[in-house]
């Protein structure tokens, strides 16, 4: 008898459950909705993840905060 994809992938998520919740973080934040929709609007428009956002917003920071104790 064939197993439904839905059981199959709640055992796979069972069972790597911790080896993602160790590899992997998530923040739970909130912003304005109105900023949160033209963020999302621009992300789409633009093709880009929020991971890119992120990674990118946080090597700017980096630089400015580089380039101000220098």
């Amino acid at each position: 008898m064939k197993t439904e994809k839905k059981i199959i992938d709640k055992r796979y998520e069972d069972k790597h459950k911790d080896e993602r919740k160790a590899a992997h973080a998530v923040w739970g934040t909130s912003m304005n909705r109105a900023d949160f929709e033209e963020l999302n609007k621009f992300l789409k428009d633009n093709r880009i993840t929020k991971v890119q956002l992120i990674y990118a917003g946080w090597a700017v920071l980096k630089e400015q905060l580089n380039t101000k104790h220098n």
